[in-house]
C-alpha cells in the first residue's frame, strides 16, 4: 500500500470525500493489520520458549545456562529432557543441580533414566536431589530450588523417624528397576554419608524388598543417623527376615539405636529377641530404653510374655500400660479378655483406654468396636485409632465388620475407613468402596479410588 509523508494510505484519501462508511471500515482494516502483525510474532515466540532455553543451555556464562535449565522445568516440556540429560556433564555444579529440579519438574518416566545418571554426579548435593526427585516422581513430593536442606533436616530429626517418618508408596505400585538399582548404589557408595541417608531413606519409601540386605548391613553402620534410617526403612518393608539380623543391635552403646532396634525386631517378628528384650526391660535402668523393650515385645505378642504385659498393664507408667494392653491383643489369649476390660474401665488416659480396647477387640470381642471407629474423627487419637484398625483388618474375618461405618455420618470417619483398606482390603472390599468412590465428599471419594487402585493392584500382582 503507497503511503505519502504523514504516513497516511493514497487510497484513503481518494475514498475519504466520496463515503465515510468505506473510510472508516478502510481505516479499521489497517489498524488491526499494525497490532495482528506484531502479536502473531509473539505468538510465534511463544510456542518455542524451550527451543530458546535449549539453546541458552550452551552459553558460555554458568548463570544464563542456569537459568536456562531453571526456564526448561517451569515449562514442564517433555521434548527438552533429552537436553537436560546432555547438560547434566555441565562443569558447572550450580547448572547441574538446576537442571536436576527441572528434569524432577517435568515428572515424566523418561525423566527417571537421567536422574538416576544424576544420582551418580560427584558432587553429593546434586545426588542428594537426584535421590530425592527419583523418589517424588512416586511421591508427589518434587523437590524445587530452595529445598536442598529436606534430606539434611531428616536426619536432623531422626529422633522422632519412628513416630513421624511413615511415608511410603501405597501397596502395588511399580517402581522402575532404574531406581532401585540407582538407590542401592548409592546406599552402597561411602563418598557421602548425607547421600547414603537419603538412600536408605528412599529404599524404604519405595518399599524396596530387594535392598533389605543392604539395608540391615547399613542398620550397623557407625554413623547413628545411617544406622537409625536404615531400621526406619526395613520397619517400612516389614521383611520378616531381616528381623534376626537386627537382634545384636539391642546390644549397641548407641542409646537410640537400642530403642529403634528394640522396637524394629518386634515389628519384625524376631521372636529369638524375646529373651533379651525381657532382659533389658527388667535390668535396664533407662525408662526410654525400658519403654521401648516392653513396646517390642508387645509388637511381638509372645505367648511368654503374657505374665509380664498382664502386671505391667497395672503400671504407674502410662506408656507401659498401653505396651501391655496391645501385647495380650496380640498374643491371641481370651483369658485375658476380662483383665483388659477390667482395666479398661478403671483407665483413666485416653491413650491407654483406647490400647486396652484395641486388646479386647484383637482378641474377639467387638465390644469397642464403635469406640475405635469413633476415634478416627478425633485429633488427638486419630492416627493411633486408624492404626490399630489396620492392623485388625488384616484378619479377613473381622474385615466385613468395618462395611457397615462407611456409610457413617462422619466424613472423617469415611476417609479414614477407606485408608484402611489401602493396606487391608480384599476383593469383598471392591462392592461397598465402589460406592464410596461416589461419595459427596471428594476427599472420601479420592481415598476410596485410591483403595480400590491397590486393591486391584494386589489381586493382579497374586494372580
Amino acid at each position: 500500500m503507497a503511503l505519502e509523508g504523514n504516513g497516511a494510505p493514497i487510497a484513503f484519501k481518494v475514498l475519504a470525500h466520496k463515503d465515510e462508511t468505506i473510510m472508516k471500515r478502510l481505516s479499521l482494516l489497517f489498524m488491526s493489520f499494525i497490532f495482528l502483525v506484531p502479536a502473531a510474532g509473539l505468538l510465534a515466540a511463544v510456542d518455542q520458549p524451550s527451543r530458546t532455553a535449549v539453546e541458552r543451555l550452551k552459553s558460555p556464562d554458568a548463570n544464563i545456562r542456569a537459568r536456562a535449565a531453571r526456564e526448561l522445568g517451569k515449562s514442564s516440556d517433555a521434548a527438552s529432557i533429552s537436553a537436560l540429560q546432555a547438560a547434566l556433564a555441565d562443569p558447572d555444579v550450580k547448572v547441574r543441580r538446576e537442571v536436576v529440579f527441572s528434569l524432577a519438574a517435568i515428572h515424566k518416566p523418561a525423566t527417571l533414566q537421567p536422574l538416576a545418571a544424576a544420582s551418580r554426579d560427584g558432587d553429593a548435593g546434586v545426588r542428594s536431589i537426584a535421590i530425592q526427585s527419583m523418589v517424588g516422581y512416586y511421591t508427589g513430593q518434587t523437590p524445587e530450588p530452595g529445598f536442598t536442606g529436606f534430606m539434611k533436616k531428616n536426619a536432623q530429626r531422626a529422633k522422632s523417624l519412628f513416630v513421624d517418618d511413615d511415608m511410603q508408596i501405597d501397596p502395588g505400585v511399580s517402581v522402575d528397576p532404574v531406581v532401585l538399582a540407582a538407590l542401592q548404589n548409592d546406599l552402597s557408595e561411602t563418598r557421602s554419608v548425607r547421600v547414603q541417608r537419603d538412600a536408605a531413606r528412599g529404599l524404604g519409601i519405595l518399599m524396596a524388598r530387594q535392598a533389605v540386605p543392604d539395608l540391615v548391613k547399613a542398620a550397623y553402620s557407625t554413623d547413628v543417623d545411617l544406622a537409625r534410617q536404615a531400621l526406619n526403612s526395613l520397619v517400612k518393608i516389614k521383611d520378616t527376615s531381616a528381623g534376626p539380623k537386627l537382634i545384636d543391635l539391642l546390644d549397641s552403646h548407641n542409646r537410640d539405636v537400642k530403642q529403634d532396634a528394640a522396637v524394629a525386631v518386634g515389628i519384625l517378628r524376631a521372636h529369638e529377641a524375646v529373651p533379651k528384650l525381657e532382659s533389658i526391660f527388667q535390668n535396664n535402668m533407662d525408662k526410654a530404653i525400658k519403654e521401648k523393650a516392653l513396646k517390642g515385645l508387645a509388637y511381638l505378642g509372645d505367648p511368654s510374655s503374657t505374665g509380664l504385659f498382664a502386671k505391667e498393664l497395672w503400671s504407674q507408667n502410662k506408656a507401659f500400660r498401653i505396651a501391655s494392653a496391645e501385647g495380650l491383643g496380640r498374643a491371641g489369649d481370651e483369658k485375658y479378655v476380662a483383665e483388659l476390660q477390667k482395666a479398661e474401665i478403671a483407665e483413666k488416659d485416653g491413650d491407654a483406654r483406647l490400647a486396652m480396647q484395641f486388646g479386647v477387640t484383637a482378641l474377639g470381642k467387638d465390644d469397642f468396636l464403635n469406640n475405635l471407629i469413633q476415634n478416627l474423627d478425633t485429633k488427638q487419637r486419630g492416627d493411633a485409632a486408624q492404626a490399630y484398625l489396620v492392623e485388625l483388618a488384616h484378619n479377613p474375618q473381622f474385615l466385613p465388620k468395618l462395611y457397615p461405618y462407611l456409610s457413617s455420618n462422619d466424613a472423617t470417619v469415611r476417609r479414614r475407613l477407606a485408608v484402611v483398606l489401602v493396606t487391608t482390603g480384599d476383593n469383598t472390599s471392591i462392592a461397598p468402596l465402589q460406592t464410596l468412590s461416589h461419595d459427596s465428599n471428594s476427599d472420601v471419594a479420592s481415598a476410596a479410588l485410591r483403595a480400590l487402585r491397590a486393591i486391584r493392584a494386589r489381586a493382579g500382582a497374586s494372580r
